[in-house]
């Protein structure tokens, strides 16, 4: 085909991109959102009190830390392939390298930034990047978070229902509430199980996206996958906290601050995961060695991934630039 054709076929330029003063905007926002990244860089690390963090790296053992570390990669791991299920269900072409790269990056940011810029924003930006439609990228996102959360609900539930952690007296919610709020929580997965098997309509439009129920088979590749990380993440903390609390517990106390850490909207849920651990734990463990856990878990789960994921972002834009400026010269 000759370029005369492919010309006539591209839309001229047209609206603010065809501006003068269009690439000049560009720039500035990359240059600010840069700024950002290495602002959020600098203030997480100032916000770690380091010295407690090597102290308390010191008072563990070598292979707990390592337990602790291999557990992390192995959440991240895990997590970055939950995209793949959104190229199952969308059909897209992109590869898997491609689309674990983009997960990893989404997910550290939204980890360390939060849901709107993390795990929306990075989704958006790198699937344009890569030729994805807005469509197809808002129902890949769509299938991450449900199957983040379909997990959350159910290994929440369980651990809510069977193992009930002791709130303390002033909570308005007791064990028994906490039971029954594990129940409803367990049925809410069950009953999306149940639709994903016996449903006979398979789509819905909200808000003008269409949603479509996934088969059973790939409804319990969702739950299984999603809880098994939420089961992972309760690991790395159990592991740093020496494994001198029951695991349940410690992962029922994780639970309880993830939803609140969504709740209150704090980027990298900073000070509200360290505030249920200690308002709820406190009994059980000294409160420095509580802190000191949970400075290394923030240190081994947030902070390290972010400086990985943002080396990689970097490359993965340089490498988008060349390719657009080698595309320009032909």
């Amino acid at each position: 085909m000759n370029d005369s054709s492919d010309a006539a076929r591209r839309p001229a330029g047209n609206g603010l991109t065809s501006r003068p003063w269009w690439p000049w905007v560009k720039r500035a926002v990359k240059i600010a959102f840069f700024g950002v990244v290495a602002y959020l860089l600098v203030t997480q690390a100032r916000s770690v009190e380091w010295e407690e963090v090597v102290a308390a790296i010191g008072r563990r053992s070598a292979q707990g830390l390592w337990l602790a570390a291999a557990l992390a990669a192995a959440s991240h791991a895990l997590y970055s392939c939950f995209d793949l299920l959104g190229r199952h269900v969308t059909g897209h072409s992109l590869t898997t390298r491609q689309v674990v790269t983009v997960t990893f990056i989404s997910y550290t940011f939204n980890l360390n930034m939060g849901s709107l810029i993390g795990g929306v924003a990075f989704r958006y930006r790198l699937y344009s990047r890569l030729g994805l439609e807005a469509d197809v990228i808002t129902r890949v996102l769509g299938m991450s978070m449900l199957t983040n959360w379909l997990g959350y609900l159910l290994i929440a539930g369980l651990v809510f229902w069977w193992w009930p952690i002791a709130p303390p007296p002033d909570w308005k919610l007791d064990t028994t509430g906490l039971r029954v709020l594990g129940a409803g929580l367990f049925a809410v997965a069950i009953a999306y199980m149940l639709l994903c098997t016996f449903s006979r309509r398979r789509t819905w439009t909200i808000r003008g996206h269409d949603i479509t129920l996934p088969s059973l088979k790939l409804a319990l590749v969702q739950l299984a996958m999603s809880s098994v990380n939420w089961m992972l993440i309760g690991g790395i903390v159990y592991m740093l906290l020496e494994q001198k609390i029951a695991y349940p517990t410690v992962l029922g106390v994780l639970l309880v601050a993830a939803i609140a850490g969504v709740i209150t909207h704090v980027p990298a849920g900073l000070g509200v995961i360290e505030t249920v651990f200690v308002t709820l734990l406190s009994h059980e463990m000294p409160r420095h060695e509580l802190l000191a856990a949970l400075l290394a878990y923030r240190a081994l789960y947030y902070l390290i991934p972010l400086v990985l994921a943002t080396l990689v972002y970097f490359v993965v834009e340089a490498r988008a630039k060349r390719k657009q400026a080698g595309s320009g010269a032909r």
